[in-house]
């Protein structure tokens, strides 16, 4: 389906989303048509704040937005469904558009196969009713799922359109950059060598691709890290959990813009505690690359200034490679929790590859690398 039909055809004025690979031509759609405009289209921090935008939308102006999503993000739109929009509660229509990774019977990675398998189930249990979006699905057949749609939208309830891999066609083609110049591997590959044989926590998306390529390159053991292949902007509370329980071991964090954005509070908890062996590293390149490459609005906070106000007694930010190993040294050697963001450009090799060894095999070498300490 041609992606401006489907934007038709719901005829909505205001949307908001998390961006999703698999959604990409609507992603692009968007941002080719509005920008980032506050009163056509909001990328938000994660699903949950999206919802909580559009409610306020539809509060303000009686009219129904739409929310777009990847699947993995319905855990963080269960509580406000649940607690807000339901027409138990206060009555709030909505649209959800969700890209439907890990649809069963088509390959996809790990972490998306459990997700995909209740997707439809779980928004069957929130009472949404879902039409699914596949390649030969019809103009008319969205048409007509959108005609029924209107009478659970007018009593308050919420409706989904689930959209197939490859089902949306036709996006204008956006280009995506900034104006730094190291690259997110690059840097990875600082931490790496300043690391040494640390243990490494390394945020979802590409950056754990990269930090697997490096160690295979490097021939150097993947016992050292643990690639958090899912669930988005936890990587930070995993590290802490981890170095919480491994005080007398250097524990380092690579994080992301986008993943920091969509549970800040994560930054809030570790700066409360301290733990003076966790090194805390940003990849900031303002963007949702591994999705494609739509903004975040990292590039308009001070990440630096925000960690300093959680409580990290050291944060800094970085452009270069000379400031940046001239940081990394001296957080691997201060007693003492560090912040470091790093600007980054947009952008990976074509070639970049996944991860050869599964998730499982991954928890059980680096568990078993950390009972050594």
């Amino acid at each position: 389906m041609k992606v401006q039909q489907l934007v038709e055809t719901i005829g909505a004025e205001f949307y908001t989303g998390v961006p999703d690979s698999q959604l990409k031509p609507l992603c692009n759609y968007l941002m080719n048509t509005y920008g980032i405009d506050s009163l056509h289209h909001v990328i938000a921090a994660n699903e949950g704040n999206c919802v909580g935008v559009a409610a306020g939308y539809h509060l303000a102006t009686g009219k129904t937005p739409v929310v777009y999503l990847q699947n993995s993000g319905e855990g963080n739109i269960i509580n406000p469904v649940a607690s807000l929009l339901s027409d138990k509660v206060y009555g709030i229509p909505m649209i959800f558009i969700i890209g439907w990774r890990g649809e069963p019977g088509i390959h996809d990675e790990p972490q998306h196969i459990y997700q995909g398998e209740v997707t439809i189930r779980l928004m069957e249990d929130m009472d949404i009713k879902c039409f699914v979006i596949g390649k030969d699905t019809t103009d008319n057949e969205v048409a007509n799922a959108m005609k029924e749609f209107e009478s659970e939208l007018a009593s308050g309830k919420q409706v989904a359109f689930v959209v197939r891999k490859g089902a949306l066609s036709d996006a204008p083609k956006v280009t995506y950059k900034n104006n730094y110049t190291m690259t997110r591997e690059e840097i990875i590959n600082h931490i790496v060598k300043i690391s040494d044989e640390d243990p490494i926590v390394s945020t979802t998306g590409k950056a754990s691709r990269e930090l697997f390529e490096i160690r295979a390159n490097n021939e150097q053991s993947h016992k050292y890290d643990f690639l958090t292949v899912g669930s988005m902007g936890h990587s930070s509370s995993i590290a802490l959990g981890i170095a919480f329980n491994k005080p007398n071991q250097k524990i380092w964090c690579i994080d992301g813009d986008g993943a920091v954005l969509m549970h800040m509070g994560a930054m809030a908890l570790i700066g409360s505690n301290k733990p003076n062996n966790l090194v805390h590293v940003v990849i900031n390149n303002e963007a949702h690359e591994t999705v494609g490459g739509m903004p975040t609005v990292a590039g308009n906070i001070n990440l630096k200034d925000i960690a300093k106000a959680c409580g990290y007694p050291y944060a800094v930010s970085v452009d270069n490679s000379v400031e940046l190993n001239k940081e990394l040294a001296a957080a691997k050697n201060r007693n003492d929790l560090s912040f470091i963001e790093v600007k980054c450009s947009i952008g990976a090799r074509d070639d970049l590859g996944r991860p050869t060894t599964t998730a499982l095999e991954n928890k059980i070498n680096f568990m078993g690398y950390l009972s050594e300490f």
